[in-house]
């Protein structure tokens, strides 16, 4: 759950906001309603999407998800699992009495562990699953990005820090404006590296 926590707040934190929550989906459907690992996840999820629905100008959606998502955080410290929910609440109570004021404003980060992630900060492994999410997000093959996250995270065990599946990977996250370019780099190096991989089956 840790690592979908930061993967989460990464996104949320560099603009994603409809795509975040689909870091918190999966672990936060395998807990038990009522937990406070659920509430967190579940608090967060409706939080970015109140976040999602100010942007598009769906000012009740946005209050409607502000007010249920602190319902959800109520009863969780000031800081849970290292997320600072006290600066997430604020900006709850500031959305469901002024949705609009997203538009002066960009909405509160998300601070974790004593730090503000952000997609440049992610870990290897971290941005591989950054990478799924934002695949789905944006319409890439996710078959394609599972395929470049395995190769990336296989250089990196056995210590290719040079590796180019890890600099495309972060490349593919990283790069907002050049991420159609590199979805074409990276699908080149991966569909060649598939290749060599069945050329090699086939011998045996």
């Amino acid at each position: 759950m840790d690592e979908a926590l930061r993967v989460g707040i990464a996104i949320y934190n560099d603009g994603h906001y409809h795509a975040a929550h689909d870091a918190w989906e999966a672990p936060w459907l395998s807990l038990e309603s009522g937990t406070d690992d659920e509430s967190l996840l579940h608090g967060l999820i409706q939080f970015t999407a109140a976040v999602y629905h100010a942007t598009e100008r769906n000012w009740d959606g946005c209050v409607g998800l502000a007010e249920s998502a602190t319902e959800y955080l109520d009863g969780l410290p000031g800081e849970y699992r290292g997320v600072d929910l006290e600066s997430v609440r604020r900006e709850l109570t500031a959305l469901a009495s002024d949705p609009e004021a997203i538009e002066r404003r960009r909405p509160a980060r998300i601070a974790h562990a004593g730090e503000t992630p952000s997609l440049g900060s992610l870990s290897v492994s971290e941005t591989a699953t950054a990478a799924r999410v934002l695949a789905d997000e944006f319409g890439y093959d996710p078959a394609r990005l599972e395929r470049l996250a395995e190769y990336a995270l296989a250089d990196l065990e056995a210590g290719r820090d040079d590796s180019r599946f890890i600099t495309l990977l972060f490349d593919f996250v990283r790069e907002d404006a050049h991420r159609g370019i590199v979805y074409q780099r990276l699908s080149g190096h991966v569909d060649r590296r598939k290749s060599k991989e069945e050329d090699v089956e086939g011998l045996f």
